[in-house]
């Protein structure tokens, strides 16, 4: 059997690991296009930061991880797929034959259009090349402006902070993380940001970029109410989409990336897409969509290689789970965070002390949480929504006192056993 993985990110890479354990003889090929071996794009901002060095970015440390499991790495891009025949293009000119294919080409940033978004000293953050060029320029003192305050943008934010910048931050939102926080989260996410020294603009977009006259390299950034500021360097953290391109005229199904079903099978047999340029069913609404977070891109990469094997597997859907340390500030959500119409909501906020809880039920039933400044036993809020546990007359406790979400999950636990 020939098994081919396109994209070797931590998808790919632990669905040919968990192909070989469940074919022995298989031959498997991962194919990525950057010079580097394997690596986590989720930890180039502790590169950043000076946490690790690039090789802590790497996905495997064992220079002879993947040559031991006999998989084969290939650096190239994947210009076509053409199912039918069951083989791929690549840039180089070869073409390879498979037998079972999965897509985990992940995403790429999102480029605004805006004027002189292309001017040197614009960058993303998603490559270890854009982290080298980022590190050489983000130095103590530089002024940078962030375009986009997002979960990702968060994340870049903190570990341009810890390298002694002047941080703005523009955000088209109403709010922080708006993707992820309730209104009043993300509200209180950027007063903490503001308390450690960073500028934010929420409700703002910038619309032109320009050099700086007499700047010695300053780039100037034009907002929509007319204010400039001046920075060295501008990070783009605008959003991402998924890697789809070579797929026309493929015969696999797009639509915001690629469709798969529980199986993380697509709409051509023997096809499979797992990781963020994966559509799969959500969790909590059932509605087929991307959930870009390594957890749920590496539990599709294991269904997905298991159904490759021939051993039947099941996603149960797309969990909603994102944990973020914003400057020292943690907050999270669950599930289906935003709620329900006509639906029971509870929330507590305690704007001085930077604590924040938010509860939506379905009936008796957690569907979803926010939380900041919570760290205790918060694993308990995803355990009753993911659990879709019903509550009884713990429901109405928790809407009295969201804090006791601990002892409702304890509780039916003990009910359930």
């Amino acid at each position: 059997m020939r098994h081919m993985i396109i994209g070797n990110g931590p998808a790919g890479v632990v669905a040919a690991e968990t192909l070989r354990k469940s074919d022995a003889g298989a031959t498997i090929t991962l194919i990525g296009d950057e010079p580097e071996p394997p690596y986590s794009r989720m930890a180039l901002p502790y590169l950043m930061m000076g946490d690790i060095d690039e090789a802590g970015t790497y996905l495997r440390k064992d220079a002879g991880h993947f040559e031991k499991l006999r998989i084969d790495l290939v650096r190239d891009r994947v210009e076509a797929v053409d199912a039918r025949a069951r083989n791929l293009r690549l840039k180089s000119g070869a073409k390879l034959a498979y037998d079972r294919l999965l897509i985990a080409t992940g995403s790429h940033p999102v480029k605004p259009t805006i004027p002189g978004i292309d001017l040197p000293g614009v960058h993303a953050c998603w490559t270890m090349a854009d982290a080298r060029h980022i590190i050489a320029r983000a130095v103590p003192g530089a002024r940078v402006l962030q375009i986009g305050a997002g979960f990702i943008g968060c994340i870049i934010m903190e570990a341009l902070k810890s390298r002694g910048v002047a941080l703005t931050v523009v955000e088209m939102g109403d709010r922080m993380v708006p993707r992820m926080m309730t209104p009043a989260a993300g509200t209180m996410i950027r007063r903490w940001c503001e308390r450690q020294g960073v500028r934010v603009h929420v409700g703002a977009r910038v619309t032109a970029i320009r050099r700086a006259a007499g700047g010695r390299g300053a780039l100037v950034a034009t907002l929509d109410s007319g204010e400039e500021h001046e920075a060295e360097t501008l990070i783009v953290a605008a959003g991402i989409s998924p890697n789809v391109d070579f797929l026309r005229g493929s015969g696999v199904g797009c639509e915001t990336g690629v469709a798969v079903d529980a199986t993380m099978q697509t709409n051509v047999a023997g096809v499979y897409a797992a990781g963020d340029v994966a559509a799969a069913i959500d969790f909590s609404t059932g509605v087929r969509g991307i959930n870009a977070i390594q957890p749920s891109a590496v539990d599709q990469a294991r269904v997905a290689a298991l159904n490759m094997a021939g051993r039947p597997a099941r996603s149960h859907g797309n969990l909603a789970l994102n944990v973020l340390d914003t400057l020292g500030l943690v907050s999270s959500s669950f599930g289906q965070w935003w709620g329900e119409a006509g639906e029971a909501t509870a929330e507590l906020v305690d704007e001085n002390a930077f604590r924040y809880l938010c509860l939506q039920f379905r009936k008796d039933v957690l569907i979803g949480a926010t939380a900041i400044g919570l760290t205790e036993n918060v694993g308990a809020l995803r355990g009753l929504v993911e659990g879709r546990v019903a509550l009884g007359p713990w429901k109405e406790r928790l809407l009295r006192d969201p804090l006791r979400f601990a002892e409702a999950y304890l509780a039916r636990a003990q009910a359930v056993a």
